[in-house]
């Protein structure tokens, strides 16, 4: 669910052939067009160009290095049970050459658990042949291919990566040595029940370009020594971040040149703000300047095959509280593989004689191990569980380990991040019944022909009813809203009687295709919610969704009322930005439900479980801020294309989105006036000149007169501003303490002549008079000739330097500078503005900022703008597509992560829904894929406070009746009189919302009249706002004396009203 507003997400979008910004070559825009089907992807060339509309949010995660790698890499999946299907969609939506689907055998009940792509009517098919035409709707740029004959080595040359899920041991051992000896990446991975396993080998000398997937780090220099270890101090703006072992570069240091573009460097950190470098007491000194940029280093990785890694395994572990555990299941899985070889079977769900033989079973095994698998001491426990649940399939753990898995293949394909070396095992035991004594009976578990054999082999049939009956309310339907529902359906959530309420406001853009798999090249444009609604459907025709078109807020709440929310079992949210989950997460705490939060940032992704008496909520804890640019650094002295971009987007919104809306505003709001004219400081006299301006002196009558404005615009920012600031700050200006003003953060900026001949400064007009003719409803051109035409004959003013113009050199400096307003001019300008009257002559229409639309010249004018000022500053430039990253203020997102995430929110959901009590029972966690690395804790409880002995949390509250059993309302008098007799609280402060209803220190006559007033007639007086009829309570807040006058922190109030 997106934070923007909706009217933006209404754009018809075509098949957005990539083309140049102005491509006059007609026989290249033709060649593109012919093999570009009518869905708006095209089919898959080796050296096709990557499709940045649909691959953009990957993209920034990946890199277009590593995606054309992926290109031509064929992956070969093996087993197209519930596991193989979750890493086919995933490494299909990614992007590779090709796919092959291999499955010898054929959908049964007990797959249709987990196998999302497999119908009831399939059962008996081939379960690659039938999933092959689902998956290759995915991404028309892969094709895949199913195949059903043995998998034999000949057949695997045909591959850069293999994937086994689902095979013998023997067979694992047997292709592992034989891709090993050739050359061919492999991944084995099984689930079992709540167990999972995932092994990888990617050959003896496998180099990984990028191991951590961060931005390099670059930082400002102050100091290098020369010695035989320089030292190099960075300006302690802020830390530089590097490690040891890091290597670096330099430019643009003065004086000790010799490090200007060297070699890699390998530093040593000495402090947050210093590290030490090579030799460099033969450099010249040190003058001043200097930036040093992080270097990321290619790193070679070595594996061991599978057949010498059994013996001698390194496991990754996942969840520190279970430290020993990989080492167990290793053994447990042989086990396991042994069991299926000696009975052409599994051990039965919680057959016990069967559990006994699997435990003998790895007795045996562990004895056989001369390795470091060997384990001391077996944990029965474990096996036997093992071994109760290993004939059974769940969805969340497919989706979990097969999240892990495709990303496993895509470092494979491309060397971008550190594989997982080379086992990893994962269990999730904590999701059966929390009771010690609570055994699962052979019966309950045995399977009964249905499509949730393989989660009740596990579970038994009484979750499965408990399921069916479940009303959830889904917030969201993006990326992580389409695999929640995925997963929601094959578990049966809602089967029943239960309902999911999905809400998104959103329609379906073509960048959402890459991982919001429910939707299709058709789909775009259709909502969100609706689609997905539909899509999950056809996978469970038994679960009830609803689809809402609703943003969740203080809007809504007539919609999502006392009625609903009290309705609910609980809530998952799938949403985009913190405002919505905050809002969520005091709604759920008010209603007191569970609450699923999840997101995600590339490859790094978090999920949080919210329990009513048990956990903390989201809002207890937050991230730190985002630094803000200060607004000096932005108008006079950038030093970074953060900073450039940052001042195009203030463009943009200053230049064709706010005067427009104020002129409207103006235009037709009776009220506009009066309302600026009570705004603090200059800002009235801004905005009416601003006004003024836009209908009057601005205002263009032609596309002539629009290029006109935007040349003489170029002409203000580029050359006249800054001819301005170096004629205040002359190059070489010095500071009173003697230093050159002009050094460290602030780079010394040069003018910029224009020029017809120079392609920035044509795209630069061309976008700023397009966008000002949209801004006014005239016609705009594309027409470049004709551009420099009218170009040639625009008289531009001459400007000279003004003396005495302040500029402000610190944020300090602005803040502590009084605006004089100059009375005279705001009423001369009152006079001068066109009637109202006279609304119906302007054609006003203002701009809202969309990135992901190449024709709009919206990303154009940003590009052109930031580079023309990065130009000004000596910065270097970005491309489009980083531009449209930092300026969209886009956050990168990759299938994997999500499918992934989204595996442990539904495994949280099964303790929730089975009513798990104990805080030790549910896990937080957190993951970054690129490391690998897993973080697991349990939920941080419930913080406690106290007044006299009474302990509460964010959990508790005071519940009032506001209506009596007289039937009349509690006045004020009588509320804290309440208060004083049943709590011993004395209230000094009663606030509803924004509104303040009593305070100790209110005037006399005010208090006089209120004490009286029933509580709800005050609320409306105050709030100046009627009560809604769906409004059942209100919610107070108080501040309290205890009886010894101590200020004492006490609950909210819910005062019930109806």
């Amino acid at each position: 669910m997106s934070s923007s507003p909706l009217s933006k997400k209404r754009r018809v979008s075509g098949s957005e052939t990539k083309t140049g910004s102005h491509c006059s070559s007609s026989n290249s825009v033709r060649t593109e067009l012919s093999h570009t089907p009518a869905n708006g992807m095209a089919k898959n060339g080796n050296d096709a160009e990557i499709d940045e509309g649909l691959y953009s949010r990957q993209l920034y995660v990946l890199g277009h290095e590593a995606m054309k790698r992926m290109q031509s890499s064929s992956v070969l999946i093996s087993g197209l049970r519930g596991l193989g299907v979750e890493i086919a969609k995933n490494v299909i939506l990614g992007g590779v050459k090709s796919v092959t689907l291999h499955d010898q055998g054929v959908a049964e009940w007990k797959d249709l658990s987990s196998q999302f792509y497999l119908r009831e009517e399939d059962l008996g098919k081939n379960r690659a042949e039938v999933s092959q035409t689902r998956l290759a709707e995915l991404n028309s740029y892969v094709p895949v291919t199913s195949y059903t004959g043995a998998l034999n080595n000949e057949y695997l040359t045909k591959f850069q990566v293999v994937v086994l899920t689902n095979s013998s041991l023997d067979e694992q051992i047997r292709l592992g040595d034989f891709c090993h000896s050739n050359g061919i990446k492999l991944i084995v991975a099984d689930t079992r029940g709540l167990f999972g396993q995932l092994f990888c080998d990617f050959g003896e000398e496998m180099t990984v370009f990028d191991t951590n997937g961060e931005q390099p780090l670059s930082a400002m220099i102050s100091m290098i020594t020369k010695d035989s270890a320089g030292v190099v101090t960075c300006l302690d703006e802020a830390r530089h971040g590097f490690e040891s072992g890091d290597f670096v570069t330099f430019t643009e240091v003065q004086g000790m040149t010799e490090l200007n573009g060297c070699e890699p460097i390998e530093i040593k950190t000495l402090g947050p703000y210093t590290f030490s470098i090579c030799d460099t007491s033969s450099f010249s000194d040190y003058v001043r300047g200097g930036i040093v940029t992080q270097v990321k280093m290619p790193k070679k990785v070595a594996f061991k095959s599978l057949s010498s890694s059994m013996a001698e395994p390194e496991f990754l572990l996942t969840d520190f509280a279970k430290f020993d555990r990989p080492g167990q299941l290793h053994i447990g899985f042989q086990a396991l593989h042994a069991f299926e070889k000696k009975h052409s079977r599994l051990p039965k769900p919680w057959n016990q004689s069967d559990a006994d033989e699997l435990v003998a079973l790895a007795e045996e095994a562990n004895a056989a191990q001369t390795g470091s698998a060997k384990q001391e001491q077996l944990d029965q426990a474990i096996i036997k569980k093992l071994s109760c649940m290993a004939a059974g399939d769940l969805a969340p753990i497919n989706a979990f380990i097969g999240g892990l898995v495709a990303q496993e293949v895509l470092k494979a394909c491309t060397g971008k991040f550190m594989p997982i070396m080379q086992w990893l095992y994962f269990d999730a035991v904590e999701c059966l019944p929390e009771a010690e004594d609570a055994v699962l009976t052979e019966e309950e578990c045995a399977p009964r022909n249905c499509r949730y054999d393989g989660q009740i082999a596990v579970f038994g049939s009484k979750l499965q009813k408990l399921l069916a009956k479940q009303r959830y309310f889904l917030v969201g339907a993006g990326a992580i809203g389409c695999e929640l529902l995925k997963n929601f359906a094959m578990m049966g959530l809602a089967s029943g009687e239960g309902e999911v309420i999905v809400t998104d406001m959103d329609t379906i853009e073509k960048s959402n295709l890459n991982r919001q798999f429910l939707f299709r090249p058709w789909d775009v444009t259709k909502m969100k919610s609706e689609t997905a609604a539909a899509a999950v459907k056809l996978m469970n025709p038994s679960v009830r969704i609803t689809g809402h078109q609703n943003r969740v807020g203080p809007e809504t709440e007539k919609v999502y009322d006392d009625d609903f929310f009290e309705s609910l079992d609980g809530v998952a949210n799938a949403l985009d930005n913190v405002d919505a989950r905050m809002y969520m997460d005091r709604r759920c705490v008010y209603y007191r439900k569970p609450l699923l939060e999840s997101g995600t940032l590339g490859t790094k992704g978090n999920v949080q479980v919210v329990i009513p008496f048990l956990t903390e909520s989201y809002s207890s804890s937050q991230d730190p801020p985002e630094k803000s640019i200060p607004i000096c650094t932005l108008k006079n002295f950038p030093n970074a294309i953060e900073h450039t971009l940052q001042w195009a987007r203030d463009e943009f919104e200053g230049l064709f989105k706010q005067p427009v809306e104020n002129a409207m505003q103006y235009l037709t709001d009776p009220k506009f006036m009066e309302r600026t004219l009570k705004l603090p400081g200059a800002q009235p006299l801004e905005v009416v000149e601003a006004v003024y301006k836009s209908l009057v002196t601005d205002y263009p009558r032609s596309w002539e007169d629009c290029v006109a404005w935007a040349r003489n615009h170029f002409q203000c920012q580029y050359n006249n501003n800054i001819r301005q600031l170096l004629h205040n700050f002359p190059p070489d200006q010095l500071t009173s303490s003697g230093a050159p003003f002009w050094s460290g953060p602030k780079r010394c900026p040069h003018p910029l002549e224009f020029s017809t001949n120079n392609d920035l400064h044509m795209d630069y007009i061309m976008a700023a008079a397009n966008l000002l003719a949209q801004s006014y409803g005239l016609p705009g051109s594309t027409e470049r000739s004709a551009l420099t035409k009218l170009l040639q004959d625009i008289k531009v003013p001459e400007f000279i330097p003004k003396s005495g113009v302040k500029i402000h050199v610190s944020d300090q400096e602005l803040q502590s500078a009084s605006a004089s307003i100059d009375d005279s001019r705001l009423e001369e300008l009152k006079t001068l503005l066109p009637s109202t009257e006279a609304s119906s002559q302007f054609k006003l229409c203002p701009i809202e900022f969309e990135k992901d639309d190449d024709t709009n010249f919206h990303m154009d004018f940003i590009v052109a703008a930031s580079n023309l000022r990065a130009e000004n500053y000596d910065i270097p430039p970005a491309d489009r597509h980083k531009s449209k990253l930092i300026a969209g203020k886009i956050i990168p997102a990759i299938a994997t992560t999500t499918a992934a995430v989204v595996g442990l929110v539904c495994l949280e959901l099964l303790k929730i829904i089975q009513g798990h009590k104990k805080v030790e029972s549910y896990k937080n966690g957190f993951m970054n894929l690129a490391l690998p690395f897993f973080g697991f804790s349990e939920p941080i409880a419930a913080p406690k406070h106290k007044y006299y002995e009474i302990d509460w949390t964010l959990w508790d509250r005071f519940e009032v009746k506001g209506i009596q059993s007289s039937g009349e309302e509690m006045t004020l008098r009588q509320f804290l009189d309440y208060f004083k007799n049943e709590h011993k609280l004395e209230i000094t402060m009663l606030s509803q919302g924004v509104s303040m209803l009593y305070s100790f220190f209110m005037p006399a006559a005010k208090l006089k009249e209120r004490l009286d007033l029933p509580m709800t007639e005050i609320v409306t007086k105050v709030s100046k706002k009627k009560l809604g009829k769906h409004v059942k309570a209100l919610v107070f807040e108080l501040c309290c004396n205890d009886e010894t006058e101590e200020d004492v922190e006490v609950p909210y109030v819910r005062y019930t009203i109806r």
